[in-house]
């Protein structure tokens, strides 16, 4: 039993999926909240945390203007019945204003630029995407960075011996 006093919130128990592989394959620029257009089978997957979202990409056009969501794995709720499932992989609708999808879209035109999904998480009921605008990664870059960040660890090693 939680007990909540003034100032303090209950802690949530929906999860947040996160895409971790791919801040080590792109360059993330910015971010922006979108939401999602999802069946309710779906929403009770995420709830429970069955989402792949390492293969997911999503694009943005210009005419018609819209945000779709593609390559996302969301697996099929156990207790629903065969005729109320949803199929893991389809196409989503995401939800923008339109002066962002029109920004979105000409992001994406220029030359080795994406937009991915970073995280799926829930806010006021509702599942919200954080969408990353990223460019891809040369090699050389992410060996740099897996050698900043093994050099990190080995600070911070040496400095919990020293205390």
């Amino acid at each position: 039993m939680h007990i909540l006093r003034m100032g303090m919130t209950k802690p949530t128990k929906t999860p947040v999926i996160e895409n971790r592989k791919v801040r080590y394959e792109y360059h993330i620029q910015d971010t922006l909240e979108v939401g999602i257009v999802l069946k309710g089978t779906e929403v009770k997957s995420i709830r429970n945390g069955q989402v792949s979202l390492a293969e997911g990409w999503i694009r943005a056009t210009a005419r018609p203007l819209g945000l779709s969501l593609h390559g996302v794995h969301i697996a099929e709720y156990s207790d629903a019945g065969p005729t109320q499932q949803h199929d893991p992989t389809r196409t989503r609708i995401l939800l923008a204003h339109k002066r962002e999808i029109s920004k979105l879209a000409t992001f994406t035109n220029s030359q080795g630029n994406t937009l991915v999904p970073l995280k799926i998480y829930f806010s006021n009921n509702r599942a919200k995407m954080l969408v990353g605008y990223a460019s891809g990664k040369k090699q050389s870059d992410k060996r740099q960075d897996l050698a900043k960040k093994v050099a990190k660890r080995d600070m911070e090693r040496a400095m919990k011996r020293k205390m």
